[in-house]
């Protein structure tokens, strides 16, 4: 397991390391794979934040927690993880059954299964136009995502708000 931790705003000390790796080895028990995971800790205004990314093989599992004890959030964040490990039990299985890397039989507690069910499609015209004018349409239409084509890369790209209030832009790649 590798685990890269580092703090914005606060020094991670040799007690939080130990606690995150304690609390991650907890996932280890549902995949052979290498697990790798980078933890970013935060301290703004008394409230700690954990973002917490872990990979394994070509899984991405991504979770974000705030509490007013670091502790308390690092639990929560790892909690969250399993719960989008049940979750997906499903489709995990499927893409590690020729690896036999995942091991469902961790997962004792049946899980509802869910059906995925598209309800409604939406059709718009796009118009070529740069981030910060997707940013003010965004913002104009009062949703927290927008999609556009990317005048400057000829691509389509999502702008959408982030929870600490800045803006992300997702510019997808094929592989």
């Amino acid at each position: 397991m590798k685990v890269a931790i580092r703090g914005k705003n606060i020094e991670v000390t040799d007690a939080l390391r130990a606690y995150i790796e304690k609390r991650l080895s907890k996932l280890t028990r549902y995949f052979d794979d290498e697990l790798d995971a980078q933890a970013v800790l935060s301290v703004v205004k008394d409230k700690s934040t954990i973002e917490l990314t872990c990979f394994v093989d070509k899984i991405v599992l991504r979770g974000v927690e705030t509490n007013d004890d670091m502790y308390a959030a690092i639990d929560l964040v790892i909690d969250k993880i399993v719960r989008q490990i049940h979750k997906h039990k499903t489709r995990l299985a499927k893409r590690f059954k020729k690896q036999e890397a995942f091991h469902p039989e961790v997962l004792a507690a049946p899980v509802e299964e869910e059906t995925i069910e598209v309800v409604k499609r939406k059709h718009f015209a796009v118009r070529p136009m740069d981030v910060e004018e997707a940013i003010l349409q965004m913002n104009l239409i009062g949703h927290d995502f927008f999609m556009f084509f990317n005048a400057e890369t000829e691509a389509m790209n999502v702008v959408y708000r982030r929870h600490d209030g800045f803006y992300g832009l997702i510019e997808p790649e094929l592989q």
